[in-house]
């Protein structure tokens, strides 16, 4: 399976890759106009891909009771493409398209399929059913969905996914040759380390693209290189850019954050303190919006009152019931923006629904 050579340039490169939200009506049904909405935000912000079927796309969209993993999917792929070849991009690339995958191996399959047939370039591949499954039988996994679809691995925290994951899966999983990428996010800097590790001792380093997912670490992870010695050489390493749900909104400035960041490590520049300082703003932020003080409940929640803010969604809205705004986090997140503004894009967003989606359901 040959991957595309402008795609896989870009990837490697580094881009800004939102983690996709959904928008939901009342009846838990696709909310078509703001969902739309959100993915020309991202792509007009300058996004260089975009994640769907992930986390913050909401994991309950992969129930086949529920029904939305093909529609969600369908939406963000056929107005990805439409943006890009209305707006003719100067790159000349299109999105890089990541679907997310999870379940059982046979649901996995299933969805690495209907994501290949529709388009999507890579899967994003989420182990968390297979907890308290061996080393051989989550690598056996993903060495099927390879067969089907290019992937990226994923270390979602424990938090969430229940697993902590060995370095010798991480050595194995970098054996699969259509791994073209990782997500790397446990929130847990050793655990950060030995995906770095593998990845430098597979002696693929030139080829497997990295990208933090640590939303509590962002420009932090960012601006770090990595050297390790291997076999007597060293192999030097960084972050080539993220898919975040932090990113889910404010992605204007993550783009602009992001090109800031490469240009120093292209230049070889020194980082200026306030990058770092700048650093720490946005990990609060990322408090504010992610709710770990109450174990992530008000993630998803979160990063849709953001988006409800600036017009780019109409309700909060979750499959789960069990994922809403924990008491007092509209408040906390009412406060970074009043004390950061220079955080948050709605400047951007504001004249981006001017221009491009008719009656805007609110603007603040």
């Amino acid at each position: 399976m040959v991957f595309d050579p402008i795609l896989s340039n870009k990837l490697r490169r580094g881009c800004v890759i939102p983690a996709h939200p959904l928008a939901l009506t009342a009846e838990n049904k696709i909310d078509e106009k703001h969902q739309r909405a959100l993915t020309g935000y991202y792509l007009a912000a300058g996004a260089g891909g975009l994640a769907v079927g992930v986390h913050t796309t909401q994991f309950a969209i992969h129930n086949p009771k529920v029904g939305l993993y093909q529609p969600v999917l369908e939406l963000a792929y056929e107005t990805a493409r439409s943006f890009a070849e209305k707006t003719k991009k100067t790159d000349k690339s299109e999105p890089i398209m990541i679907a997310g995958i999870a379940g059982p191996t046979d649901q996995a399959l299933k969805e690495a399929s209907l994501a290949h047939e529709m388009g999507y370039h890579i899967g994003l591949l989420s182990l968390t059913a297979l907890k308290g499954k061996n080393t051989d039988e989550l690598i056996k996994h993903a060495q099927e969905v390879a067969e089907i679809i290019p992937v990226m691995g994923f270390y979602l925290q424990e938090a969430i996914s229940g697993m902590t994951l060995s370095m010798d899966f991480w050595r194995r999983l970098t054996e699969i040759p259509n791994l073209l990428a990782i997500k790397i996010s446990p929130f847990d800097r050793y655990q950060t380390l030995d995906v770095f590790e593998a990845v430098a001792a597979s002696g693929r380093s030139d080829e497997i693209a990295l990208y933090t997912g640590n939303d509590d670490t962002i420009i932090q992870d960012l601006l770090t290189q990595y050297k390790f010695k291997v076999n007597g050489r060293e192999v030097s390493l960084r972050f080539a850019g993220g898919l975040l749900g932090q990113w889910a909104c404010w992605t204007k400035r993550a783009v602009e954050c992001l090109d800031r960041i490469r240009a120093i490590h292209e230049n070889n520049e020194p980082i200026p303190l306030e990058l770092l300082t700048l650093a720490g703003q946005l990990t609060r932020a990322n408090q504010a919006i992610f709710d770990p003080e109450n174990n992530f409940a008000g993630c998803i929640p979160g990063i849709a009152y953001v988006l409800q803010r600036q017009g780019l969604i109409d309700e909060i809205r979750t499959l789960d019931p069990h994922e809403k705004l924990s008491p007092g986090q509209t408040e906390r997140i009412d406060g970074i923006i009043r004390d950061y503004p220079h955080l948050t894009d709605d400047d951007f967003v504001r004249e981006y629904l001017s221009d491009n989606v008719s009656q805007p359901s609110r603007l603040h």
